[in-house]
């Protein structure tokens, strides 16, 4: 007997985007390609126990998992000329253009914002309809029902990977990123960066996509010291520099310097660049503010945001000071009256300025439109503190 749930388990672990999306390529069909890989998966596992694994065991369950696929294709009678067509070109085992046109698929213009990131996770990432909709914060049923329609809406769609569709898989990636990042959820922040590293990888000559692997780099970089001993959220200005990732930063920068070199800076390796001064700055005092508030300038040129806005206020505070940072904040009150971190800026700008008591009410603010309970934690907290 041979450990084929070890076996398959790794072989899961490593080749599932790659064969689930060479499948589907071929199909036309995500949902059936998923189907028939799951029947594969079974078949391995009545069959490898006793026959043994076999020297390849990504390109057993693709090859088993198409054949299924046809024999189902067979039984309708719709799909027969489909599957007369297909059997004359078998798939071969998943390469790394397969994981790419899978993760650009998933990005479909006709899907919603939503939808793509789901749909990358699941698809791409492999994670469970339950992990998935926990990550959104909808319920188990929700979820399905949103990857059914999303999985129906690429039936017949070409699994290739056009170019106009990079900032939409860039803009996919980095959301999930930040919904892990931000809800202090390592795993999912993990998925984000090891799709970012998987995409800067297969397009070797995108300076944006080594940009967006440099960013998520740099972050992932303190994200151990995010939090404390009992779970609460810290602030970069308290986190522990000494217990950062250096590896990692070093990782990062290197990153930075190659997105660099391969074309003029976009968003991304700007945002990098911003990470890397924090990243390499020996304490958040010491920071070069200058420097900071100047990439967020550049960033704002290539792509007004009143969130970027926001951020270059922060970085005022620290050159000019918090009075005038306070007047570019609320100068953004009317487009960010709704946004947390917009209450949560103003109320530390005013805490600097002695203002206790208009800090307190806009900490209240930020707390009623916190979207997890690490953040509802922090602020309660900073709230306790301006009422002591």
């Amino acid at each position: 007997m041979v450990d084929a749930t070890g076996a398959l388990e790794a072989v899961w672990r490593s080749d599932a985007a790659g064969m689930r999306a060479v499948l589907a390529r071929r199909l036309g069909d995500l949902d059936r390609a998923e189907e028939a890989l799951q029947d594969a998966v079974g078949e391995a596992m009545r069959r490898w126990p006793t026959e043994g694994v076999p020297q390849r065991p990504a390109g057993w369950l693709v090859t088993t998992a198409w054949r299924k696929a046809l024999d189902g294709l067979r039984r309708e009678a719709t799909g027969r000329e489909k599957a007369a067509q297909l059997a004359l070109e078998p798939p071969v085992e998943p390469t790394g253009d397969d994981r790419l046109a899978m993760i650009f698929a998933c990005c479909h213009p006709e899907l919603s914002e939503a939808s793509q990131v789901a749909l990358t996770l699941s698809a791409v990432s492999g994670l469970s309809t339950e992990q998935i909709a926990a990550a959104h914060l909808v319920p188990t049923a929700t979820m399905a029902q949103r990857l059914v329609r999303a999985k129906r809406a690429l039936r017949g769609a070409r699994f290739d990977v056009p170019g106009d569709r990079l900032p939409a898989v860039l803009a996919t990636i980095y959301l999930v990123f930040n919904q892990g990042y931000d809800a202090v959820r390592r795993d999912l922040a993990r998925e984000g960066l090891d799709l970012a590293c998987q995409l800067a990888a297969l397009l070797p000559d995108s300076a944006e996509a080594e940009g967006l692997a440099a960013l998520l780099t740099l972050h992932e970089a303190r994200a151990a010291t995010r939090v404390d001993s009992a779970g609460r959220l810290v602030l970069l200005a308290d986190q522990d520099r000494s217990r950062w990732d250096r590896d990692m930063i070093t990782s990062g920068v290197r990153r930075l310097g190659r997105a660099a070199a391969l074309g003029p800076p976009g968003p991304y390796q700007l945002q990098a660049a911003i990470a890397a001064q924090h990243a390499l700055a020996p304490s958040y005092a010491a920071t070069d503010w200058a420097a900071v508030r100047g990439l967020y300038d550049r960033l704002l040129d290539l792509r007004p945001s009143p969130v970027v806005a926001l951020s270059r206020a922060v970085a005022t505070g620290f050159v000019d000071g918090p009075a005038a940072a306070l007047a570019e904040t609320e100068a953004l009150a009317e487009r960010l009256a709704g946004y947390r971190m917009w209450h949560a800026t103003r109320a530390d700008l005013l805490a600097r300025l002695g203002r206790t008591a208009e800090a307190a009410d806009a900490t209240r603010r930020a707390l009623a439109l916190a979207t997890n309970d690490a953040e509802r934690d922090l602020l309660a907290r900073r709230l306790a503190a301006l009422s002591s």
